[in-house]
């Protein structure tokens, strides 16, 4: 049995599919399970009894388990959360409706904003003020707070949120609403702005707050059931749990900030695709990601994901900022969109074949599962195509029904357009590929990348059956499928470090005005926190401490993100400043303004435990074509029918083997699709490195 200290565990909660990892001295074992969404702890530990089984261990082996989940996005795109109530400012109980007072689409008459998560009814404020630098300039009127817990109650409250105007400047007022208001109601969570996101700019602070509430206690019911489902097994390690920046955090961080998880899971897949652009020595990479409901895309520079401080969930408009309810969280940048294996197909009013965002989830499933789903989704095509074998799928845990996903296609799409079975699977094909291909192409463009120069690396139990026809329509003429592609964000998890980052506002100019010795007392202050949100990490003696601000040139409406220079911060650092700020911005935008007065809106101290850099993978051997073991027949909709393709099993593939495409190549978690275009071998680190052929 291996000793307790070198076992680990990850575990990544899919609208669909849970994902299991567990890392030895022997090796990686992996596993995949239905989610049980009604309650996602019973799928975990089914999964984990799996596949410590598999390996001989028992839970109390198990020396690290990381755990990441889409439960609190979920929430908030189903409306499944707490019953909330937001407590303002008096004069400003609005300000969820009326936001920035922007339009996302300016010439859309008919335009649907986002839903907030709070009702009006809900709402309510208080007499109090503070002014942008927390001078306090009318009292908080502690009767008016007292005079509400009657309407609390009475409206039912399950979470409060509490979003004073300038409490970033000075929080007196939201704590001591918040002690009152728990005093009277100690069963209620609350959250406060000051804590949640003490930044500038009320209705994204508001947003987020009143979002953290929401998630809050179905967040902590769900963590806290499986802490005691892990306790009665003898699990005795740490537990972390993986947040949207792509860190580690507690449980009870993770408690008084569930906000912070609404991206784990597809930020450990930006991990693992970034560990894997690293080994490949690919400064350019653009990471695929697709499970059973969505797709994630996200571009990686020079071995780094893109990373942001803001975030939408719950678009209205699938690809338009400003259509989502706003979040100001640590996160990782990357589109997501609803086209996964179960994203549902359809025809829409004008009879075109429309996929997703709607999925079948696990419960109950695409047709082919068998499991009362009736409507044709995106793994039911795949299956008609030729491109799943019925028998194995995830894992071997389940077979996969045929001709129920035929019937689901023809009643849903071949029927009523005219099509076979087989055409309709392709239509569906070619539509969810296309759609992803087209949010690739608008986050590239957001972000000023030519995409076509980077080579994508596809994992996720559905991209690599996909991955080969979306770098079709990119122009990518390079794709990497790398080993355990199937539960890539899981085995992302295990390489993230644990940390904690905090940002404060606190505007200051670059000039002769610049209080050195205010700024070094917020950010020792802030670095004293963050420390102790991971001090009681076992690696705490290696910690490391960055330090950032958010500038601007003065008059703009936006920051960039700045690494601010080591040393004290006073007079003589303020040229150190500036150049690293004028570093960055002709950076992103190939130009600077010479002169122009510089200022800093908001501070940021991310404390964190060292990330280990994995090893380059292998040379790759001198590459030899291998026979194919067995063929299967694959409906090709250009030519609208069946072709013989070749089939290999990726298991028993060894570095330098080639096969030329069309073919498959099969394991354990996913299948990978090589279309005619390509040319697929196995490098020295066991990835099937996909190459586009000059001439198709």
């Amino acid at each position: 049995m291996s000793p307790p200290s070198s076992v680990r565990l990850a575990a990544d909660i899919g609208g669909t599919f849970t994902d299991i990892v567990l890392e030895t001295p022997q090796g990686r074992r992996t596993r995949k399970v239905l989610t049980t969404p009604a309650a996602p702890e019973d799928g975990v530990m089914t999964g984990i009894g799996l596949v410590l089984a598999d390996a001989g261990l028992d839970f109390s082996d198990v020396a690290v388990f990381v755990h990441g989940t889409t439960l609190a996005t979920n929430a908030i795109i189903e409306r499944r959360g707490a019953r909330t109530m937001l407590v303002g400012t008096e004069g400003f109980r609005d300000i969820l409706e009326i936001g920035t007072e922007s339009r996302f689409d300016q010439y859309d008459i008919m335009i649907r904003k986002p839903v907030p998560l709070v009702a009006r009814p809900h709402r309510f404020a208080v007499p109090e003020r503070m002014d942008a630098l927390g001078r306090v300039q009318r009292p908080l009127d502690e009767a008016a707070v007292r005079a509400l817990v009657p309407h609390l109650r009475a409206a039912g409250a399950e979470a409060i949120a509490i979003a004073f105007l300038h409490a970033y400047a000075n929080p007196a007022h939201e704590r001591r609403a918040r002690d009152l208001l728990a005093e009277a109601l100690p069963e209620v969570p609350i959250s406060i702005s000051s804590a949640v996101c003490p930044e500038i700019r009320e209705y994204e602070r508001t947003s987020t707050t009143v979002a953290n509430a929401y998630v809050q206690p179905l967040m902590a019911g769900y963590l806290g059931r499986l802490r005691q489902a892990l306790d009665g097994r003898a699990f005795g390690g740490a537990l972390y749990l993986v947040t949207s920046g792509g860190g580690l955090t507690s449980l009870e961080a993770a408690r008084q900030f569930p906000v912070r998880l609404v991206e784990s899971g597809p930020a450990g897949g930006a991990i693992f695709a970034a560990q894997c652009a690293g080994q490949l020595s690919e400064g350019r990479v653009l990471s695929f990601d697709m499970g059973g409901t969505t797709a994630k895309i996200c571009l990686i520079e020079r071995g780094q994901p893109a990373s942001s401080r803001f975030f939408e969930v719950d678009r209205t408009a699938r690809f338009m900022k400003g259509s989502g309810l706003p979040l100001r969280i640590p996160v990782i940048e990357m589109v997501e969109i609803g086209a996964g294996g179960g994203s549902i197909a359809h025809l829409d009013a004008m009879r075109r074949v429309v996929v997703g965002p709607e999925s079948a989830s696990s419960v109950p499933g695409p047709a082919c599962y068998g499991l009362g789903g009736t409507r044709p989704a995106v793994t039911d095509a795949d299956l008609v195509l030729g491109l799943l074998q019925p028998e194995g799928f995830a894992g071997g845990g389940m077979t996969l029904r045929p001709e129920r996903a035929a019937a689901a296609l023809d009643a849903a799409i071949g029927g009523p357009l005219g099509l076979s079975p087989e055409m309709a699977a392709h239509a569906v094909y070619e539509i969810v590929c296309e759609t992803m291909a087209s949010a690739a192409r608008v986050h590239a463009a957001e972000r000023g990348a030519v995409i076509g120069t980077h080579t994508m690396i596809a994992f996720g139990g559905a991209a690599p059956l996909h991955a080969g026809r979306v770098a079709e329509k990119l122009g990518v003429r390079r794709l990497v499928v790398p080993a355990n592609a199937g539960v890539g964000s899981a085995v992302g998890f295990l390489a993230a470090p644990v940390s904690f980052e905090l940002v404060r506002s606190h505007p200051a100019r670059l000039d002769a005005q610049f209080d050195g010795a205010a700024v070094s007392a917020l950010l020792d202050q802030m670095t004293a926190t963050a420390r102790g949100m991971v001090q009681d990490d076992a690696r705490a003696a290696s910690l490391t401490v960055r330090r950032g601000a958010f500038m601007r040139y003065v008059g703009q409406g936006h920051e960039i993100a700045v690494t601010l220079p080591d040393g004290p911060l006073d007079q003589a650092a303020l040229p150190a400043m500036r150049a690293a700020f004028e570093a960055e911005y002709a950076r992103q935008f190939a130009r600077i303004i010479p002169g122009a007065p510089v200022e800093i809106l908001n501070w940021s101290v991310t404390v964190s435990t060292r990330a280990e850099q994995p090893a380059p993978f292998p040379p790759t051997p001198a590459r030899r074509p291998v026979a194919a073991a067995r063929t299967r027949l694959l409906f090709d909709g250009g030519r609208d029918r069946m072709v013989e393709l070749a089939v290999h099993a990726r298991a028993e593939m060894r570095p330098g083997d080639a096969v030329a495409g069309p073919a498959l190549i099969v394991e354990q978690e996913t299948t990978t699709y090589v279309p005619a275009r390509f040319d697929a071998h196995i490098d020295g680190g066991g990835n099937i490195v996909m190459d586009m052929k000059e001439t198709a």
